[in-house]
């Protein structure tokens, strides 16, 4: 299905109109398809409101996904963006990551999102998730998370999140973006703007380190939690001479991850050399959680954006 999407703002009617897919993948499970003019797209699964590809105007996939991912719902996908919440990591009582990215996201018809600088010349889509009767059993806590995914004329792909809580009563949360990026060979990336940070290693029982390096580069498994970070960070990838530029709103912590080769054979979803061609950089909220008064909302803001790595440390304020 087809679907071309018109609407209007107070400063008049759009030039642009955005065209939306929506398909069923082989599960069943609908999935929406945004392209722009260019011939850019991403895709995003109704199951777990995760975006699943992101493609340049050339057609090139910028998210990894593993050749062993497990494509069964209720199972989350190894790959792409997935959605952390309420809950990173094994950090709480729920299960690993949360249970936002197993559930399947409703479209959202009545979005509050209308914001012109938002939507103007995106083609995008809002989804909707909120908890079911055995969800309220783990974790008693009322809410509705919004989730706008679009894609610009210029090809940046945006996640705006919004969560308010509907509830009678004050709760906590933490929350990340869980974005896996392609990289030509992990041995040739590096990663800007987090240096002199400190972190928690969760290779070392989330001991406080402090970064020395003056870029974050690869030779063994990595698993950390970057504190109190700017809002601009870049992933380059010397082989490929291209830069991801990563930045973010409302999410002052970055997880870095990279399983390296033992921890790679022991997962059944991810392939023994496969390391070699991804890294999880993600914007997040975890060492100090949300916490939600009745009626409040939070918002959590995802650009990322493709550029050459001449470009990145030109004009990239790191």
């Amino acid at each position: 299905m087809l679907v071309f999407h018109k609407m209007e703002h107070s400063a008049g009617e759009w030039q642009h109109r955005a065209a939306i897919e929506i398909t069923k993948d082989w599960n069943g499970v609908e999935q929406v398809v945004l392209q722009n003019q260019q011939g850019a797209s991403a895709r995003v699964s109704l199951l777990g409101g995760q975006v699943t590809s992101w493609r340049n105007k050339h057609g090139e996939e910028l998210l990894f996904t593993s050749s062993k991912a497990i494509f069964q719902p209720p199972k989350a996908m190894r790959g792409g963006i997935p959605i952390c919440f309420p809950q990173f990591g094994n950090c709480g009582s729920l299960e690993k990551h949360g249970f936002a990215r197993n559930k399947v996201w409703a479209i959202d018809d009545n979005p509050e999102m209308r914001q012109p600088n938002d939507s103007n010349g995106k083609s995008f889509i809002d989804l909707l998730l909120k908890p079911s009767e055995d969800d309220l059993k783990c974790w008693p806590h009322s809410f509705e998370f919004r989730l706008r995914v679009s894609l610009a004329t210029n090809g940046d792909l945006n996640l705006t999140s919004r969560v308010r809580n509907v509830n009678g009563k004050p709760f906590s949360f933490s929350f990340a973006y869980h974005t896996y990026f392609s990289v030509s060979d992990i041995s040739e990336v590096r990663i800007e703007g987090l240096e002199t940070l400190d972190y928690l290693d969760n290779l070392c029982e989330r001991q406080r380190f402090t970064e020395q390096g003056d870029a974050i580069t690869f030779e063994s498994e990595v698993s950390r939690l970057y504190l109190s970070s700017p809002n601009v960070v870049a992933v380059l990838d010397h082989e490929k001479k291209r830069t991801y530029v990563i930045r973010k709103e409302g999410l002052p912590d970055v997880v870095v991850w990279n399983p390296w080769e033992k921890k790679s054979k022991s997962m059944v979803d991810f392939g023994d050399e496969e390391y070699k061609q991804m890294l999880c950089v993600d914007g997040a909220a975890i060492e100090k959680p949300i916490t939600l008064k009745p009626g409040k909302e939070w918002t959590g803001r995802l650009q990322l954006s493709v550029v050459p790595s001449s470009f990145c440390s030109e004009h990239l304020d790191l």
